[in-house]
């Protein structure tokens, strides 16, 4: 139990506490990451919060009451936090419509467990820069939309609609059958970034800092192109290569336009 006595500190502005807000929340169709209910809490309003998360796919934990004190500092919570984003998630089929009404080939951004939210802020600003129309990531083991995030894009995540998917190679393997290409990005790959047509309806993949890209999710990549390097380095950052493999793709789609 909190001291009533001492002083609440002010929440991140990330974070919701209370079940009236959080049902509240879920109800308005809020970007919601991640949702913390104490053990044994599983009545009443509580059970209305977890069958609307899981209505709407949110990863629920339960958790020990003190972890959730440790973040509320004070505030009263009444055992529910949630981790908000600073705008909603978009739905997968919404994103692949709004290409098709405006008469363009999808152009899809997947992210593979990227961690740090400084590099999720830069592949959306340069995603919006790009025409990508939707950028996905994984629900689990990647970094959320956050307010780090929010900031870094400049404001880029108003505008480029991310969507949280389950399985990355059951997503991939949807979007082949729906005719799209997948083109992921490894220093092994075959062929250089620029002799690949990245034209079409097309998912670029980026791995997660260091690990790179999963071997299940490599195994959906059609073809695997590498970024050709003369330097002491033999890596770029996840959100340099994602970047320069989106120009790259947005020169392409331009010249055949023209």
């Amino acid at each position: 139990m909190a001291d009533q006595g001492a002083e609440a500190r002010e929440l991140p502005e990330d974070v919701l506490i209370g079940r009236n807000a959080v049902t509240e929340a879920l109800r308005a169709g809020r970007g919601i990451n991640k949702i913390l209910l104490a053990d044994g809490d599983r009545e009443g309003q509580v059970s209305e919060i977890v069958a609307l998360a899981k209505e709407r796919g949110i990863v629920l934990q339960f958790v020990e009451r003190g972890k959730i004190e440790s973040v509320a500092g004070g505030l009263r919570h009444q055992g529910v936090l949630a981790y908000v984003a600073p705008v909603a998630y978009a739905e997968l089929d919404d994103i692949l419509a709004k290409a098709e009404a405006a008469g363009e080939p999808p152009f899809l951004l997947l992210l593979d467990e990227l961690e740090d939210p400084h590099n999720l802020g830069a592949l959306l600003r340069t995603a919006d820069a790009t025409g990508v129309h939707g950028v996905l990531i994984p629900k689990r083991r990647s970094v959320p939309l956050t307010a780090t995030v929010a900031k870094t894009s400049a404001g880029a995540v108003e505008y480029v609609p991310v969507a949280r998917i389950g399985n990355i190679s059951q997503t991939l393997k949807a979007l082949k059958e729906k005719g799209f290409w997948v083109a992921g990005a490894d220093m092994d790959g075959s062929q250089n970034y620029y002799e690949a047509d990245l034209t079409g309806p097309l998912v670029l993949v980026v791995g997660s800092e260091g690990k790179g890209m999963g071997r299940l999710t490599k195994e959906q990549c059609d073809f695997i192109v590498k970024m050709p390097m003369v330097g002491k380095i033999n890596s770029l950052n996840a959100s340099v290569a994602g970047s320069i493999l989106m120009y790259e793709s947005m020169r392409q789609r331009l010249a055949k336009k023209s």
